[in-house]
């Protein structure tokens, strides 16, 4: 007794089972998480170690060279990164998909913890800090007031807005761009210094000295016992001028004396504006796998609140919200679950014609949809994008099954049987057939589920969630179905009027039909050359199409990153960027509002970025593409600044700007610096590629400062006497920490401005030597004026540089990467290595896996059919219907406009899926008439003639409800479109050839006599045999 039988004779249970699937569906998705696409940036460990005024040549041999070295033997490195500029390396370990970054970052740590050793002495301790692949902010506000000082608008930001955001349920941080922390900043003068023999070592020494609040003990009596406090910290700016440095001559020396001391900002070479205006901003950023729309609504909440409370003088807004890209997106895609689920059910009612036959499998799509959701709750996925796209995949899907044992039912019933005897002998019929089926479907997801890397990631809750869905629909089908069949199917022997009047379109239609493919069969060796013709022609239409990794979404936004001269200051970049705000303003009527930072991150002050938000996709007439390919060609003319739009990525956080990253790892870096120009030049020309640029540069001006160590040696100064007392005049260092107002600040020392404003200036700083005297350094130390690199890059612990590109419209990303290897081969030789980074190297690894996990998708259909058919012959013209959909979704996408990327890739995997279940019901239903007898033309014949109308059934529901992802024009609709077009236009194309190829085929390649039945599934006998 097979599950279907055991469920038509106890109904109850039967039911119960759907009710308990149910139940748990509804209760796993109380739980779900909401975010647009699964987390799929790799988890990075960064190593950052600060050694002020150290070039990046030191940086790079003493630091970054060492601790490279120790982190890359930890398990499990993707590829490291490492930057050594001056004063700070900075290492980037990035990790493959799926590592535990906790554990990695300990790993990190104590390879660093080793390391330290052969550090230099005064450098710094290293920070190791993970970086999660979720920390990507959800929600910007924005700080600002047109009299306060930016300092006090900071201070609001981080001590009323941050506090209260913080607390926010699934809240990992708040973070606070171009903070301006209060500091002490204290200015000196180089000329008075010397007149009262002062050093900047004495202003630092003091501050440790005087700067002190220390417990004092207590005092007891013989009741009472009272603790002592001596109070010695400094909290104003007139108390740190009154400190005393050191006495001369019977004369105190104070501060004052020497310079002055005043609050400012604690960075000075970093900041934000809002369209022109200085401003701070503050974001959210979630924890991993929370439900980002839960947390902004709470924002909201709170948002009403803080603004309640913000003093007079400051204005409080909402810079960006990202999940208004999510909700519209979600929404868009629930609606298209919504369109797929009546149109479904239309097509059902059109063929059976009949509301309570209708019923059976309507039923099934909520069932087998809600109870999905339990499965995702049990893997830790989340509601997003792709996992609803497979819902929507799933609803044309979970009928299949169901519309299959139907319509076997309903056949007997219109025969003459009884209901339940019509249930019991269809479902038995039919039973083997959707076990196939729905196995074969599953197993095409087998090998995603084990990808690895991005593509792995991305689509792995993707197949879960189909194939999960199919397993339970085919359940529902087994159990559920035939009960329904049983309790609502009538013997009709008085049709409805619409029965009546459609009958005979129907019944016209497979006699047309069966005439035609009667006829096909006759001639049934024209199958070999039309399934050749196919074949030659998928391929000749899959050379045409062009590969990226993802259609671009409109999400209204570009980002423009750019760079200044090397050696210009903090001012003049960020005066550049407001005209570059002011020609955004003039060029892009649909500007919402722009930002503008400069000193990125801590970056080099030549470097900054202009993001661009533009109004909603509904409020304008040019999309996000069309309005950066305008914008494009007016930057084309800023000559201020170079400039590198970018549009941000479908898939994950990365940001750079630009889709195409060419690293080219050299075995140094006067051999980098020789070829870097001519691949430059090369790329510059190139018609595919724009903006191509390089992050080495090496033009950047820097003061080379020799010291005569015999003659400071001779006045009792050391060097490293000279080179601290350069470092604590020049380098903006901290010399301690100052409260105010319950809160610790730092306090910044450094030379008057007229006293830094050039390499000349360092000849009018004094050191002290033997016997007190004080040296000019003058007479001690020599200048000379060079060009160095600004930076030195490692990847992969070689010397890089990575070459950043865009693409010229009508090209892509595959398109640049082969034109960047061309421009390679023409310029570098044997001992130069190439390798690709970010979304370019994301692109070349999932086009690899792809192509495996379609190979693997066949040859698993064809070894679980063969088991199941016994047969390996069967499985053979099963898989026949392979290269007729791959025609389909080839020719689809070609005609449509779309690309070969990862969305279309995996929705033609699944195709394969989809279309063999056509197949497995012909060469079933031929088989068990094969085995009555018949030869195997006549089998064919009858199969395909008997399955005809199921099978356009079933394909028109699938298509129907992949429909609205094929034809959805929302803003985010590019990616899951190219999914839906693949799937649709493969599964007509292979359906209209199957219903005639197939049978063929079979009639070819069957033998002659009758088989054993699979799994003693011999015709089935009546009920009361």
């Amino acid at each position: 007794m097979n599950v279907a039988e055991l469920s038509l004779r106890r109904p109850v249970l039967a039911l119960v089972g759907s009710l308990v699937l149910l139940v748990l569906g509804v209760v796993g998705f109380r739980f779900l998480g909401v975010r647009e696409y699964p987390a799929v940036d790799p988890p990075v460990v960064t190593v950052t170690t600060n050694y002020p005024g150290a070039n990046p040549d030191v940086i790079d041999s003493q630091i970054t060279e060492p601790l490279e070295q120790a982190v890359n033997g930890v398990a499990g490195v993707r590829n490291i990164a490492s930057t050594s500029r001056e004063g700070q390396s900075a290492i980037r370990v990035e990790f493959a998909i799926g590592t535990d970054v906790d554990a990695a970052a300990n790993d990190i740590r104590d390879k660093v913890a080793g390391a330290v050793r052969r550090l230099p002495a005064d450098v710094d301790p290293p920070i190791v800090e993970k970086a999660d692949a979720d920390a990507s902010p959800i929600v910007f506000m924005t700080v600002q007031s047109d009299d306060k000082s930016i300092l006090e608008v900071n201070h609001v930001a981080d001590t009323l807005i941050k506090e209260r955001m913080q607390t926010i349920p699934g809240v990992s941080t708040v973070r606070i761009f171009g903070e301006k922390r209060w500091a002490m900043r204290l200015a000196m003068d180089a000329e008075r210094m010397a007149a009262h023999r002062v050093t900047p070592q004495d202003v630092q020494e003091a501050l440790r000295r005087e700067n002190v609040d220390l417990p004092a003990g207590r005092v007891e009596g013989s009741a009472v016992e009272i603790g002592l406090r001596a109070v010695g910290r400094l909290s104003t700016p007139e108390e740190v001028n009154r400190m005393v440095i050191r006495q001369e001559g019977g004369r105190q020396v104070e501060f004052r004396d020497i310079g002055h001391a005043e609050l400012g900002a604690e960075n000075l070479r970093t900041g934000v504006k809002q369209n022109g205006v200085p401003m701070v901003g503050v974001a959210i950023v979630p924890q991993p796998n929370t439900n980002a729309i839960e947390i902004a609504d709470e924002f909201y909440r709170r948002f009403a609140d803080v603004k309640k409370s913000i003093p007079p003088g400051f204005r409080v807004d909402i810079g960006y919200d990202f999940t208004t890209y999510v909700r519209r997106s979600i929404r868009e895609v629930e609606e298209a679950l919504g369109t797929a689920f009546m149109l479904v059910g239309a097509v059902i009612f059109a063929f059976l014609r009949n509301f309570r036959s209708t019923l059976v499998p309507v039923i099934a799509i909520p069932v087998s949809i809600i109870s999905t959701f339990f499965v995702m709750y049990l893997a830790g996925f989340t509601i997003n994008i792709l996992t609803l796209v497979a819902l929507v995949l799933a609803i044309g899907l979970v009928v299949d099954d169901a519309i299959v044992v139907l319509e076997n039912i309903y056949s007997k019933v219109e025969a003459g049987m009884s209901p339940f005897d019509a249930a019991l002998v269809g479902s038995r019929e039919i039973y083997f057939a959707v076990i196939s089926t729905t196995i074969t479907l599953a197993a095409v997801f087998l090998p995603i589920v084990f990808l690895q890397g991005l593509t792995g990631r991305l689509f792995r809750e993707f197949a879960v969630v189909v194939a999960g869905s199919v397993l339970i629909s085919a359940f529902v089908a087994l159990t559920l179905s035939p009960v329904m069949c049983r309790f609502l199917l009538k013997q009709h022997t008085n049709p409805s009027w619409f029965y009546r009047v459609t009958e005979p379109f129907f019944v016209g239609l497979n006699r047309i039909y069966r005439r035609a493919l009667g006829g096909f069969l006759r001639v049934r060796l024209l199958a070999a050359p039309i399934v050749v013709g196919v074949v030659v022609l998928a391929v000749f239409i899959g050379g045409k199409l062009k590969s990226e990794l993802a259609p671009l979404e409109d999400r209204s936004n570009i980002r423009v990153g750019v760079r200044a001269p090397e050696g210009a200051t903090y001012e003049y970049t960020a005066a550049q960027l407001d005209k570059l705000a002011a020609l955004v303003n003039q060029s892009v009527p649909e500007l919402s509002r722009t930002y503008s930072i400069t000193g990125l991150f801590g970056g080099p002050v030549n470097t900054g970025v202009q993001n661009i938000y533009l109004k909603e996709p509904h409020e304008r007439k040019r999309s996000q593409e069309q309005v950066f390919q305008a914008l494009s060609q007016k930057l084309n003319g800023f000559t201020d600044l170079r400039t590198f739009p970018g549009q941000p990525p479908t898939i994950g956080n990365r940001f750079s700007g630009m889709p195409l990253q060419y690293v080219i790892q050299a075995p140094n870096l006067e051999a980098l610096a020789e070829v870097l120009p001519k691949v430059l030049e090369q790329a510059s020309k190139n018609p595919i590629l724009r903006f191509a640029d390089s992050d080495l540069k090496f033009n950047r001006p820097e003061g080379v400062i020799q010291i005569d160590r015999a003659k400071a040696t001779e006045l009792g100064i050391s060097v490293a006497d000279i080179a601290r007392s350069l470092d604590l005049s020049y380098g903006g260092r901290r010399y301690g920490y100052f409260v105010m107002n319950g809160r610790q600040y730092q306090v910044i020392g450094e030379v008057e401005a007229a006293d830094r404003n050039a390499p000349e200036a360092v000849r009018r700083l004094h050191a002290r030597g033997r016997g007190g005297q004080m040296v000019a350094l003058d007479n001690l130390v020599s200048i000379q004026e060079v060009t160095a690199p600004a930076a030195i890059y490692r990847y992969d612990r070689y010397v890089s540089a990575t070459v950043s590109a865009g693409l010229a419209p009508g090209y892509a990303l595959a398109d640049g990467i082969k034109a960047m290897d061309a421009v390679a081969a023409n310029t570098l030789d044997q001992s130069f290595r190439t390798s690709l980074a970010g979304e370019a190297r994301d692109f070349s690894e999932s086009s690899t896996s792809l192509f495996f996990a379609f190979g693997m998708a066949i040859l698993l259909i064809y070894l679980v059919l063969a088991a199941q058919f016994e047969s390996f012959v069967d499985p053979l013209i099963i898989l026949f219907t392979v290269p007729m959909s791959l025609l389909g979704a080839l020719s689809s996408l070609w005609l449509t406009g779309q690309t070969m990327n990862i969305f279309s890739q995996i929705g033609i995997i699944m195709l394969i899926g989809i279309v063999t279940k056509n197949g497995i019901l012909i060469v079933e239903f031929a088989n068990q008439h094969k085995a009555e007898g018949m030869s195997p033309r006549e089998a064919a014949l009858e199969a395909a003639a008997a399955r005809f109308r199921p099978i356009v059934m079933t394909t028109l529901t699938t298509i129907l409800g992949i429909l609205p992802i094929a034809l959805s024009l929302g803003s985010a609709s590019g990616s899951r479109q190219s999914l839906g077009v693949a799937v649709v236009g493969g599964l007509a194309v292979s359906t209209l050839l199957t219903l005639f190829v197939v049978p063929a085929v079979y009639a070819l390649l069957s033998r002659k006599r009758a088989p054993q039945p699979a799994h003693g599934l011999a015709p089935a006998e009546s009920p009361g045999e």
